[in-house]
């Protein structure tokens, strides 16, 4: 997974696998632009979370559910694929970051609950599993 993380005004990327870390690259955070204190502060407007589909009452093998809430930027598999373990079945957006959603189990991919483009929420179901 990748990181950003931001010490003394500089923003490092990092990337970090198995209890290793990588320095990707290093950039000069922008000084803050403090507001006029006449400006409205607006607060984030929560999202409306979508319904979970019907079919979810329905799942019978390992769900696969999104770790964080998020927009799914690509979905790598199809119903009836075959996946092993490891294997990245989508890529989720979250915080700016492309995070991998990888199969923890071998196994064919019976429904994709998520589609390419979709908000999800931490917990959703994204696909099934067998």
């Amino acid at each position: 997974m990748r990181y950003i993380v931001t010490i003394n005004n500089k923003n490092y990327e990092v990337e970090v696998e198995r209890g290793q870390a990588n320095i990707i690259k290093t950039t000069e955070v922008a000084p803050a632009v403090t507001p006029a204190p006449s400006a409205a502060i607006s607060a984030p407007v929560p999202q409306p979370s979508p319904a979970p589909a019907a079919a979810v009452a329905s799942v019978n093998g390992e769900p696969i559910k999104a770790p964080m809430p998020g927009l799914i930027l690509n979905c790598k598999v199809n119903p009836g694929s075959k996946v092993k373990r490891g294997d990245v079945l989508f890529i989720l957006e979250a915080m700016k970051m492309e995070n991998e959603i990888v199969a923890p189990i071998d196994g064919t991919v019976v429904q994709i609950l998520a589609a390419k483009g979709s908000s999800v929420s931490t917990g959703e179901i994204l696909a099934v599993i067998q």
